[in-house]
This record gives structure tokens, C-alpha cells and sequence, in this order.
């Protein structure tokens, strides 16, 4: 390998290090600030692209994005009132939802986005050779945890035969390189970071695993809905537009990013055309989530079967 190529992974992989130890909250938070949670991935680009438009200060909005390692941490956050909206994976949601918690999802963000990425210098060629390796996901409640239970089952495997650990995904990158993982099941743009700086290679997409399946939504508490129901309107029509946006002009999404979250600009065009951003909640986007359900309850991540009439919130 070339010196200049492994002066550029270096870069890659201390960039990926500083912002994985970056938390923001904003202690200036008042009465009338509106809270976003975001897990800072290409997943909730929707979200920092309104912010970088200024689109909720043009709707008189005054919004804070704050950013959480997982979802997981982010419905702690919103069930004792710290966030007021969040864009995360169904999964955690459903794990509040069916526990009791008054939330409702009320958009979808994306569907699929992740990659199981395997050590580049380490001969793992199937899920098998993952036996007794150390693997990271964001967290046991997370889409890519659920999924790779998915996949090790249907391999005859077990997730206890891996070493998982739960890492923020700017920090897995760093980690995998520095062999401190043999694998990681992380959502874009880290997995195609990793492939474009050499120190990975994609085993499985998560799409494989499970054909369209449902990634990212919008959620929000039964509070806000009654309490803030114009704002509530205009955040889902701002999340419309600027879905729109990134659909249309990933070229141009990926420079109003915030400065921290684009690892590569051209790895992020591409992995932002490729994703599937949607708003709404169309009846196939509810069946797929309820599928998701359905399957988390078949793999003993849910107790019982999700009351669809209550999980759903349309404007």
C-alpha cells in the first residue's frame, strides 16, 4: 500500500475517532425549544438538512438537534420529557412502545442503509468464520443487533457465539482498523467508509438479510401530540421537503451536512443516492414495520404482538 494512501486512512480513522467522542447537548434548552433527537448517521440526514436550510426557523420554529450514541438512549430521553421528537430505528421504539410507553411513530425516514463489515485483513469469508470473534453493533435494541440475530439463526448459529460489544458507529471504523473488531454491523455512510479506507469489506447488507426492510421513523410521544399538534404538522411537512432535497440532490445534501458527520464527501454521494429516503406513513411502510414486529416477537426481542391501531400516528 502506497505511503499517501495510508496517510489518508489515518486521517479517516482519527476523524472517525474525534467524532465518535463528540456528545452535543444544549443546556440553553427553554420552555418553547422544540427537542430532535438524531443518531447522527446518513439515516437522519432529513433531519440535519432541515436545520441546515434554516427550514424550522422559517417556520417559526426554534429547534435543537441533539445527537445519541443509540435509540435506545433516545427513548430514555423522550420518556422523561428531555426529547420531544426522534429520529431512530423502529426497533427501539418498539421496544418502549410494547413496554407500556405512550409513543407513536409518525413518519418513516429510510428504509435498509446497514452493512455486517468484516476485518479487510482477517479471512472471514461467511457468517461461520465469526465464531468467537468480537462484533459491534450501536446496542441490543438496535435494527442491526436484531438483524444479526436474524442471520446467525438462519445459519445455525446463535448470537452467543460472538463477542458482541455495543459502540457509537464513528467509533467502530477506528476500531476495526486498529483490530480491535473483527466485525461490525454499522448503518451507512461507516460501512462504505470502511471499504473505501481499506480496512473493511461488507460480509452482508442488511437488505439481504431482510428484503425492505424498515429502518429509521419519526417518533414522538403522546404529550407532544396533544400538547404541540401545529408543530407537530409542520416538522412532518418540513421532513417532506427536505426528504425531497436529499432525494433529488445528494450531491448538494452532502455539503450542507454538518462538518462532522461527512467522513468523505464522495463516499457520502454515493451512499446517500443509494439510501431509501421516504416521509408519510404509507399502508406498506406500516405492514413492514409490523412485519419487523413480528419477527422481533419470533426471536424473543417482544413479549407479544404490537396493536398497530395504537403504535401509529397520521397527521
Amino acid at each position: 500500500m502506497h505511503d499517501k494512501y495510508k496517510i489518508a486512512i489515518g486521517i479517516i480513522l482519527v476523524i472517525l475517532f474525534v467524532v465518535g467522542t463528540c456528545y452535543y447537548v444544549d443546556a440553553s434548552r427553554t420552555e418553547n425549544t422544540i427537542s430532535i433527537g438524531v443518531l447522527h448517521t446518513d439515516h437522519d440526514a432529513p433531519a440535519e438538512i432541515a436545520e441546515a436550510q434554516g427550514l424550522y426557523k422559517k417556520e417559526g420554529l426554534n429547534v435543537e438537534i441533539r445527537q445519541f450514541n443509540n435509540g435506545g438512549d433516545l427513548m430514555t430521553a423522550m420518556a422523561s420529557g428531555d426529547i420531544d421528537i426522534g429520529y431512530l430505528g423502529i426497533s427501539p421504539v418498539l421496544s418502549t412502545y410494547s413496554k407500556g410507553a405512550p409513543v407513536k411513530i409518525v413518519s418513516a425516514v429510510q428504509t435498509g442503509g446497514s452493512s455486517l463489515v468484516v476485518r479487510a485483513n482477517e479471512n472471514i469469508s461467511s457468517i461461520e468464520d465469526l465464531k468467537g470473534k468480537t462484533v459491534a453493533t450501536i446496542g441490543e435494541t438496535s435494527i442491526q443487533y436484531i438483524l444479526l440475530t436474524k442471520y446467525m439463526k438462519e445459519n445455525g448459529m446463535d448470537i452467543n457465539d460472538i463477542k458482541h460489544i455495543a459502540m457509537k458507529s464513528s467509533t467502530m471504523t477506528g476500531a476495526l482498523g486498529a483490530n480491535q473488531l473483527d466485525a461490525m454491523f454499522v448503518p451507512e455512510p461507516y460501512a462504505s467508509v470502511a471499504v473505501v479506507a481499506g480496512v473493511g469489506k461488507v460480509l452482508v447488507s442488511s437488505e439481504e438479510i431482510m428484503p425492505n426492510h424498515p429502518c429509521c421513523v419519526i417518533a414522538t410521544s403522546d404529550s407532544f401530540i396533544k400538547t404541540h399538534p401545529n408543530e407537530l404538522k409542520k416538522i412532518l411537512a418540513i421532513h417532506e421537503k427536505a426528504t425531497n432535497f436529499v432525494n433529488e440532490n445528494p450531491d448538494k445534501a452532502v455539503k450542507i451536512l454538518p462538518r462532522d458527520m461527512v467522513i468523505d464527501e464522495n463516499v457520502q454521494k454515493n451512499t446517500l443516492s443509494q439510501l431509501n429516503f421516504i416521509s408519510g406513513l404509507s399502508p406498506e411502510f406500516k405492514q413492514s414495520v409490523l412485519d419487523f414486529a413480528t419477527l422481533e416477537v419470533k426471536l424473543g426481542f417482544l413479549n407479544t404482538t404490537i396493536d398497530s391501531s395504537k403504535l401509529f400516528y397520521d397527521i
